[in-house]
């Protein structure tokens, strides 16, 4: 395990070796990968949306039980129990709250009252703007290269827009894998990496071996983004599943979607009265429009049948476009590991690059 090599503000924030972030990726970022992270120095943070309240608390407590290093809770920001689980980061001293979406200007201030860390996820530099105003402490700027739910935008000339629009530490997420790309987006001027694909392909994750083997087999060419699991773009692997889904009508989904939506409540055990608040939430928060709600149950069905299950036939599998690029499955700590060391050579050489100024000559005196 490395010392620290290299030091930003987010470091110093959340009180971490090294500046990268796994990020909370559902069915993905359990217990195991974030202590994991956490041990190795990075941030590690669990993805709580795929979770019920129970299963939220006793991850965290397994994850204590693991690591006495910071590590982070992902939460839904329009969820109709966000403040009940915020409680339960306070109540854990959990280090670092992160959002999917914004969460409202009184939660930002109970968090911070308590210590906690707040870092939303955004997707354009206005929305930074805003959670700055508020309180947070951090943000997260994915651009269109990361997987699952993704926008059109490249990071390369959104996370330019977010850091000339806030001064709190920016991290810097879609199409991250290695030290060159920390590298690089410490020399656009964030304060880190979020890293999710490139640790959904380590030891540490959960996820079957026999998928892991499926998201290495592919190439560039290998994800897709497509709005027919959940009316929303959504990054996948391109398989024979999520092709089909491609070429079939609305009318023919509609029984599937609903199956799903029946497990979603059965899995998330939540009654028809808080499916239907957080679909009045969804609507509100994001403009979802009555047919993208009742898609909006595939998703965490879908992701549990191939990231957890296996059944790639069933389920879908979120990814970035590095999966292309990506051919091995180290620990957390042989990744971060290697990650910073080569950021940190990367750093190194770039600054070789700058040219000294010549000493200007001094005027002697005249006789």
């Amino acid at each position: 395990m490395i010392e620290q090599l290299i030091r930003t503000p987010f470091t110093d924030l959340v009180g971490v070796r090294h500046p990268v972030v796994q990020t909370g990726m559902g069915w993905v970022s359990g217990p195991r990968l974030v202590s994991g992270t956490a041990n190795a120095g990075g941030l590690g943070i669990l993805a709580s949306a795929t979770m019920t309240y129970e299963e939220l608390e006793k991850a965290i407590l397994e994850t204590k039980s693991r690591t006495d290093q910071p590590f982070g809770v992902n939460l839904r920001a329009d969820a109709g129990d966000a403040g009940d689980r915020c409680d339960l980061l306070i109540k854990h001293g959990v280090k670092v709250a992160s959002f999917a979406l914004a969460p409202k200007k009184e939660l930002i201030a109970k968090l911070k009252d308590h210590g906690i860390v707040v870092m939303p996820s955004i997707g354009a530099a206005k929305h930074a703007v805003k959670v700055a105003s508020w309180g947070a402490d951090a943000v997260m700027v994915q651009g269109g290269e990361g997987g699952g739910h993704t926008g059109a935008v490249p990071t390369t000339l959104l996370l330019p827009t977010v850091l000339d629009a806030v001064d709190i530490p920016v991290i810097a997420a879609g199409g991250f894998f290695d030290g060159r790309g920390l590298a690089a987006a410490l020399s656009y001027g964030a304060a880190g990496v979020g890293m999710g694909t490139r640790f959904l392909l380590t030891q540490d994750s959960a996820v079957p071996q026999a998928v892991k083997e499926l998201y290495l087999s592919y190439d560039l060419t290998g994800t897709v983004v497509t709005a027919k699991v959940d009316g929303m773009p959504h990054r996948m692997l391109r398989t024979d599943l999520v092709e089909s889904l491609e070429g079939t009508s609305a009318a023919k989904r509609l029984g599937p979607t609903v199956r799903r939506t029946l497990d979603f409540k059965r899995d998330s055990q939540m009654s028809w009265v808080q499916l239907a608040k957080d679909g009045r939430a969804m609507k509100k928060t994001q403009g979802r429009t009555l047919g993208q709600m009742a898609l909006a149950a595939n998703t965490p069905v879908m992701l549990k049948a191939g990231l957890v299950d296996g059944d790639t036939g069933a389920g879908v599998l979120a990814s970035g476009q590095v999966v292309g690029v990506i051919d091995d499955l180290p620990t957390c700590e042989e990744l971060i590991d290697r990650v910073v060391t080569r950021a940190a050579d990367e750093l190194r050489r770039g600054s070789s690059y700058v040219v000294q100024p010549v000493d200007q000559p001094v005027d002697q005196p005249v006789d």
